[in-house]
């Protein structure tokens, strides 16, 4: 089950339709996926200097907020949670800057980088929702 930001929102505030151990485990998965089309994506860049800086940049911090948000599930203590979805919160804003420069340099399938500006946008913008509402 893929939830948008909007469907995100209506669940953690009128508090509902899945648990937080179901919205974790939903998306513990979302997030392992997007790790895992960002490296096949990359695997299809040709190598030359630029490529691989960007592909090497974009692949750690594409498969660090999959890493991180499992962290952030095993949390022992609210500080502990909130050090870590604020590092997905920065790795998938990276992201975000990385899918720039692949679209502006025009390497890459444009479908691919469609689907994955997409999904880090959404991942981006419920974790920075998570982050505000663990603010110390």
């Amino acid at each position: 089950m893929r939830v948008r930001f909007e469907e995100f929102l209506v669940m953690y505030f009128k508090g509902n339709a899945m648990t937080n151990a179901e919205f974790n485990e939903m998306f513990r998965k979302r997030t392992k996926d997007f790790g895992v089309r960002v490296l096949k994506f990359l695997s299809t860049i040709p190598f030359n200097t630029a490529t691989k800086i960007m592909t090497y940049q974009f692949g750690k911090s594409g498969t660090s907020v999959g890493a991180n948000f499992r962290a952030f599930c095993r949390g022992r203590s609210k500080a502990e949670k909130y050090s870590k979805i604020c590092i997905v919160v920065e790795e998938a804003d990276e992201c975000v800057y990385w899918i720039e420069l692949f679209e502006e340099t025009g390497f890459g399938d444009k479908k691919e980088l469609k689907w994955l500006a997409t999904e880090s946008l959404e991942i981006l913008k419920v974790c920075s929702k998570i982050k505000s509402s663990l603010a110390l």
